[in-house]
């Protein structure tokens, strides 16, 4: 590339900003980028809940709320 006097030669100062916006595009997961996720949906997803291991149930045991009768 040649500079005039009214382009002078480029000393390449803005494209640290650039590089940095590329590497924070590139850090986005692709399936976020192809099909995000609303942000009012992202607020309402239910958050798990341990339970418990499957066939840990004790089925003899007595009940602990018995129902009035």
């Amino acid at each position: 590339m040649t500079s005039t006097p009214d382009a002078p030669e480029h000393d390449g100062s803005d494209l640290a900003e650039l590089r940095a916006e590329i590497d924070e595009l590139k850090a986005i997961p692709h399936e976020e980028i192809v099909n995000p996720l609303p942000h009012s949906l992202e607020e309402r997803e239910p958050v798990a809940e341990p339970t418990d291991a499957i066939g840990s149930e004790d089925w003899d045991a007595p009940e602990e709320h018995p129902a009035d009768s």
